[in-house]
Order: structure tokens, then sequence, then C-alpha cells
């Protein structure tokens, strides 16, 4: 008596019955699945990134606004130093340094002219912009990294499922497409969680790179206005006191 064929199902006897995420992943081969744990990290970290982000930037730009409306304020730049002495933010650094400038000039500002303090304050002031602004910008990087490779790592990962499961084909000598489509299923899972880590770290990096120059401006009009300070302090130095 002639037996059956052999079917699809009897061919490959570790044909996958599981069609849930999670089932996928275990089916799939071993270089599929390092590719989704390392999507899957990359997606822990762009949400960490954005918690931690959240706060610094928040606590960040808060206590620039106090220093800003304290410089603005204030009726001489020994004032607002004197007022902002206990905080710790840049543009408080800022009144600090721009104080400090000042007092080792003022000796030779009589004989050399106001122009020299200022061209340093204004250096130094650039200066504590610029190291703010990289510290704020921490992290951020991270979040375009992921957002530019995420996908591509995500494609790898769909190209070496569907080479492998174009090789079971070849092996088993079949087209049925019950047999196949597992494997191309999970090789398509990769891009999808590739999706899943790159999309929101776009979006994240995007409105990152706002609030860092909303930031930064902030910074820029502390810097004005210790300028504005110490220019009319400068300029009080030639009024006779009573005058």
């Amino acid at each position: 008596m002639p037996t059956q064929p052999e079917t699809a199902q009897t061919a490959i006897p570790h044909a996958q019955t599981d069609y849930s995420a999670w089932g996928m992943y275990q089916a799939a081969h071993w270089v599929v699945k390092l590719v989704m744990v390392s999507l899957t990290f990359a997606s822990f970290v762009t949400w960490t990134v954005l918690v931690f982000k959240l706060i610094e930037l928040a606590v960040a730009r808060g206590r620039a606004r106090r220093s800003v409306r304290t410089i603005h304020n204030a009726p001489s730049l020994e004032a607002a130093s004197a007022q902002l002495f206990t905080q710790t933010d840049p543009a408080a650094f800022m009144a600090q340094a721009a104080l400090i400038e000042y007092r080792r000039s003022d000796p030779a500002i009589a004989a050399a002219g106001p122009d020299g303090v200022k061209e340093r304050t204004r250096s130094v002031l650039d200066r504590i912009e610029v190291q703010a602004g990289a510290r704020i910008r921490k992290g951020t990087g991270l979040l375009a990294t992921i957002g530019a490779t995420a996908p591509f790592v995500g494609l790898f990962g769909t190209v070496w499922g569907i080479m492998n499961a174009f090789i079971g084909i070849a092996e088993t000598k079949t087209t049925n497409l019950a047999v196949v489509a597992p494997g191309i299923a999970e090789a398509l899972l990769a891009t999808a969680i590739g999706l899943v880590a790159a999309i929101p770290a776009v979006v994240i990096y995007n409105h990152f790179s706002r609030e860092i120059a909303a930031y930064r401006q902030s910074l820029g009009d502390a810097a004005a206005g210790v300028e504005r300070l110490l220019s009319r302090d400068l300029d009080f130095r030639h009024i006779a006191p009573g005058a």
C-alpha cells in the first residue's frame, strides 16, 4: 500500500506553532535574537534618557529663569553676585565670574580704559555658556545614534531571517506558504522592533533640541544682563559721589 506523501509539517518537525511576539523570538535564529535584544535595550535607553533629561532640563531652566530675573532687577554687578552667591547654575556663575574679572582689572581701568575688562568678561561668559550647553546636551547623542541606526539594525535582522527562511525552503524543497511564513514573520519582527526603538528616539531628540535651544537662550539673556551691569558700573566710576 503506498504511503501518504510527507506533509510540510512533518518535513519540518520544528515548525513554529506559537505566533506571538515571544514565540517568534524564541523560534528565531540566534543572530536575529541578538538583533532583537539589542534593539529592545536601545529602546530602554531611549526612555531612560527621556526621564532623566526631562528632570534635568526642568530644573536647569527653572534656575536659569530665576537667575536671569535677579540679574535684570539688580542695581549693580556686585548686588547681583551677592544675591546669586548661593546659586550653582551657570547664570549665577556668570555674575560671579564677571565680578571677579572686574575686581582684578580695577587697578588698570583708569589708565587702560574699560574696553579690556569688557572683552575679558565677554570671553569668560562665552566659555561658561559653551560649557553649560555641552553639559546639558549629554545623553542626547545616544538618542540621535539610536534614531539613525535602529532601523538599519532591524533591517539587518530581517535580511538575515529571510535568508534563513529561503535556505529552509531550499532544504525542504517546498514552497508551501504555511512553512515559510513563520520564518519570514520572525524576520519582519526585527524590523518592527527597530522602528519601535527609532521613532521615539527621533521624536524625543527633536524635543530636547528645542528645549536645549530655549535653555541656551536663557543663558544668553543672563550673559547680556551681566554685561549691562558691568557697563553700567564702569560708567558710574566716572561720576563723582553726590554729583
